[in-house]
């Protein structure tokens, strides 16, 4: 399918761009009225992912009242550990909570890997369909999926931590457990992307969003080669990791064969783009609760971030996390039509 906005794309893959690409890391709900009507006509979180049509309609939501240069699919990181066995729940105002984690060999017994990821999360590559037909190409849809080492972290934990220290005990008591598990979820991982790929993702991010909890070393161990295995897997088309608060492994990150790094908003751009070089194109990174400020206060913050980029086009703009669900869609329209006026040089 031709598409009428390819900005994003190009952006990735270091070709000419008239204006920088953006779009928002949770826009597809959350902030929307439009989303929580949707939301509430079905019993919960889970169900609106789980139903291909509802989770298409939200993630086309943002492209219609935003204006967004990119959709990305509405699912969760989480479906990887509920196909392989381990299943969960959101909560309301708690998150995700697991009743069966993984923190030995005889706990791993009841995982499944061996499987049909077409047939198992059929009804995430449904919605990816159904979104690309009535996008009908106006932007492309972005797939996704949880790092390794993110999905690691909630499958031994059991829920959401400040410090994931279970997880991390695990790296240090049992190491060799560690690796087979990530492993496992690499392999699923790496088939599940290649079916939204097929599906009609156009751009793939993979999300670790746990990587700050790691020193550099022990990132360079138990989450680099796994990301590794998945960049190189997706051939097809760009591929954006984000690891937030990684900042040490920035450089290392860069050497993978990805298209983009993400930048959380921790991450000073002109200093990131010494270490990454001009080989990689950096998304992001506005402090998320820079959209909490006046129209004008944003609009200052949104020219100061891309002045940073200086003459360099190798960027995608967006927030340094994912939209916080209290932010006003109205302060959202500005920060987007701040980047889409920004005349680049």
């Amino acid at each position: 399918m031709n598409l009428q906005n390819d900005l994003i794309l190009r952006a990735a893959k270091g070709e000419d761009i008239e204006r920088y690409p953006v779009w928002l890391m949770r826009q597809a709900g959350r902030i929307l009225p439009e989303y929580r009507a949707v939301r509430e006509s079905v019993s919960g979180f889970k169900e609106l992912v789980e139903n291909p049509a509802l989770a298409a309609e939200v993630t086309i939501q943002p492209v219609d009242i935003l204006d967004v240069d990119a959709a990305i699919i509405f699912s969760d990181i989480l479906v990887i550990p509920e196909a392989m066995n381990i299943p969960y729940q959101m909560v309301e105002k708690r998150g995700p909570w697991f009743e069966h984690t993984i923190r030995s060999e005889e706990d791993a017994k009841r995982l499944e890997f061996n499987f049909d990821v077409e047939d198992r999360l059929g009804y995430v590559l449904e919605a990816i369909k159904l979104t690309v037909k009535q996008l009908n190409g106006r932007v492309p849809v972005i797939g996704f999926a949880g790092a390794p080492w993110t999905i690691l972290c909630y499958m031994v934990e059991g829920h959401g931590s400040k410090t994931f220290s279970e997880a991390k005990k695990l790296l240090y008591t049992n190491p060799t457990l560690a690796h087979q598990l990530l492993q496992h979820v690499t392999d699923v991982t790496i088939a599940y992307l290649k079916a939204q790929v097929k599906a009609g993702a156009s751009m793939i991010q993979v999300f670790d969003s746990w990587a700050g909890i790691l020193g550099t070393e022990q990132y360079a161990t138990f989450s680099l080669p796994y990301l590794s295995q998945i960049a190189a897997a997706i051939e097809d088309v760009p591929v954006t990791l984000f690891s937030k608060g990684a900042i040490t492994s920035i450089p290392a990150l860069a050497k993978l064969d990805c298209n983009t790094i993400g930048l959380d908003w921790n991450m000073d751009i002109p200093v990131m783009r010494s270490l990454v070089g001009d080989s990689r194109t950096l998304q992001g990174n506005l402090d998320p609760c820079a959209l909490y400020g006046s129209h004008q206060s944003i609009e200052a913050e949104t020219i100061k971030m891309l002045n940073s980029f200086g003459n360099n086009k190798r960027h995608i703009v967006n927030l340094g996390h994912g939209v916080y669900p209290d932010v006003d869609p109205e302060k959202v329209k500005t920060f987007i039509k701040t980047v889409k006026s920004y005349e680049t040089k």
